[in-house]
């Protein structure tokens, strides 16, 4: 199972995410790192464990308020080796292109940002391509025929339940469910509530291919040693 640590970023900084509430977000406060600086809160997560991944969300380009390009530039010049999956609200072709073009980062598509499945669909067989299927609650966020046409979806695909961020309350298995049953062999990935280990056995039994997490890392509830064990389980968790 592959784990993926989340950030947020807003004017330059990571913030806290909780439950979707994106005007509630606030400057992260972690025992991780002593800013909220992007480059110190991913050293922070390094010391837990080598990520191979970082998942970042560019709330001030989803939200179409400016973006966070020159701090995603900072972190790929801090960590080279890291392979970075971006959300920055892409909706139309040519932003896609240019994304794609550049050899930053792997885009992110979030069905919240969508119009409909032309994108997705055109850009469906890049493997750098990533759909993530925005939930809040138990309502869609997005055309419903992006939830329902899963010939159009690309390889990867999270399935992002947004009001269980930050929450505890633990994933939404059923919902997972019911995503890995319909995305044939796609793989899925679980964002949204993954509070420990015994959750990654939970997600790992559904067959889900890796989870997205962010608090259970800086409350400490997730160690490297159990992240190490998920890496080499290979979807055996026990």
């Amino acid at each position: 199972m592959e784990i993926i640590p989340v950030i947020d970023l807003r004017g330059g900084v990571v913030v806290h995410a909780r439950m979707g509430r994106r005007d509630e977000y606030r400057p992260i406060k972690t025992n991780l790192a002593r800013t909220s600086d992007p480059v110190d809160i991913v050293r922070g997560l390094f010391s837990i464990y080598r990520f191979p991944t970082l998942y970042v969300a560019d709330l001030d380009a989803i939200e179409g308020s400016g973006d966070n390009r020159a701090a995603l530039e900072r972190l790929k010049a801090a960590f080279p080796e890291l392979t970075l999956w971006v959300d920055s609200g892409v909706a139309r072709p040519a932003e896609a292109e240019r994304w794609l073009a550049a050899g930053m980062a792997h885009l992110v598509l979030g069905s919240e940002s969508q119009a409909d499945t032309a994108l997705v669909r055109r850009f469906a067989a890049d493997p750098r391509v990533v759909l993530s299927l925005d939930f809040r609650g138990a309502a869609f966020q997005g055309p419903s025929e992006l939830l329902a046409d899963t010939d159009c979806w690309p390889g990867k695909v999270i399935a992002m339940t947004l009001a269980k961020v930050g929450s505890g309350a633990g994933p939404d298995i059923d919902l997972l469910g019911a995503v890995r049953k319909t995305a044939g062999t796609r793989m899925i990935y679980a964002a949204g509530g993954v509070r420990d280990a015994v959750d990654l056995i939970a997600l790992a039994r559904a067959g889900i291919a890796g989870a997205l997490v962010a608090s259970c890392l800086h409350d400490g509830r997730l160690t490297g040693a159990e992240i190490a064990k998920a890496y080499a389980a290979n979807g055996c968790l026990t």
